[in-house]
């Protein structure tokens, strides 16, 4: 790829973006993932190989069908009830349409069948941006809208989302794919409070955003694309390796770690709602997330590979990880730990 275009790549992608969660008009917050989806295309179809741009393709038709979804929705509320206001969506039909359109730009079951086989086909940079940056817009709007949709709806989606994710991802032996079914998992908590307390949701989605961001960047330091590349990669990066063994715990959300908060409150959340049988499913289906947590966990540090590992043991390099990794793991890590003394001095 041509030097300049990635620079041009991220800037259409803040443009995009901005344009998106700053709109009142339907039709503006339709320019700006548009603006979006053409804008990733390229950064995810830049290795030219096969995979990538049959990811690439795939990634194309299902982001122009959700944003046709998204235009026919607006369009059908607007001859109902003369608004292009994004928070008047209160046609029933809208509704259901802009529902599906959403859920099919995250990845949420039963429109999820795109979001693995894309990340597979990208770069580990590429996925982290289609993982938390790319997210970010359509959540936008579901927040903006979260008073008008169907509650029933999106807590049958998320239900389904965090037990999917959790079952697809337990014989998954490439990062990527493990990932994005994390991704589908962490969604589906978003989406189940998201009516009830739509700061929480943010908050959930920023605090995942951070987790799985220290993840990729972990990953892609030690060059890491499936389990038997991690278990050798520890003579490469020890301390990185330890370190990526704490943050995938707190991607589980074990206590005392970050990952844990957001599950806690949203747990208290339904309870308070008196949704009691949703927490409890969502609680015992993200033992599954948690299995294949653990097992990359167990892969990245406890392992040693035996003597007829295919893969040769990398050279140990006195380079530390980056400045940003290193942030996002320390926030990944320690962020629940310290909140009592970061409320007190606040």
């Amino acid at each position: 790829m041509n030097p300049h275009a990635t620079p041009i790549m991220a800037l259409s992608l803040i443009l995009g973006t901005t344009i998106t969660i700053s709109s009142n008009h339907w039709v503006l917050a339709w320019t700006g993932l548009e603006i979006n989806t053409l804008a990733v295309i390229p950064l995810i179809s830049k290795s030219h190989h096969p995979r990538a741009v049959e990811a690439a393709t795939k990634y194309f038709l299902t982001q122009a069908a959700a944003s046709a979804l998204v235009l026919f929705s607006s369009m059908m509320n607007a001859w109902a009830t003369g608004q292009w206001d994004i928070t008047q969506l209160n046609h029933p039909a809208s509704c259901l349409l802009f529902t599906a359109a959403i859920a099919i730009k995250l990845g949420l079951v039963p429109f999820h069948f795109w979001f693995p086989e894309v990340l597979q086909g990208s770069s580990l940079m590429t996925a982290l941006l289609l993982s938390t940056f790319m997210k970010f817009p359509p959540l936008t709007l579901l927040l903006l809208t979260s008073k008008s949709l169907d509650p029933t709806l999106l807590t049958t989606m998320a239900v389904a989302s965090v037990a999917l994710g959790g079952w697809m991802g337990l014989n998954q032996t490439q990062t990527r794919k493990i990932l994005a079914f994390s991704s589908i998992s962490h969604l589906g908590w978003i989406a189940m409070v998201l009516i009830y307390s739509p700061k929480l949701a943010l908050l959930t989605f920023y605090l995942y955003t951070i987790m799985t961001s220290a993840v990729f960047m972990a990953l892609n330091k030690i060059k890491a694309l499936n389990l038997s590349m991690i278990m050798t990669s520890w003579t490469k990066a020890p301390v990185l390796n330890a370190t990526l063994m704490l943050v995938l715990l707190s991607l589980a959300g074990l206590p005392p770690l970050t990952g844990f908060m957001p599950k806690w409150l949203i747990i208290q959340e339904l309870t308070k709602q008196e949704m009691t049988p949703a927490a409890m499913a969502i609680a015992m289906l993200s033992l599954l997330s948690l299995f294949f947590y653990l097992r990359l966990a167990y892969h990245s540090t406890i392992t040693l590979p035996p003597n007829s590992s295919n893969h040769m043991k990398q050279w140990y390099t006195s380079k530390p990880p980056s400045t940003p990794t290193a942030i996002l793991a320390s926030l990944s890590i320690l962020l629940l730990p310290l909140s009592p003394m970061i409320h007190a001095i606040v």
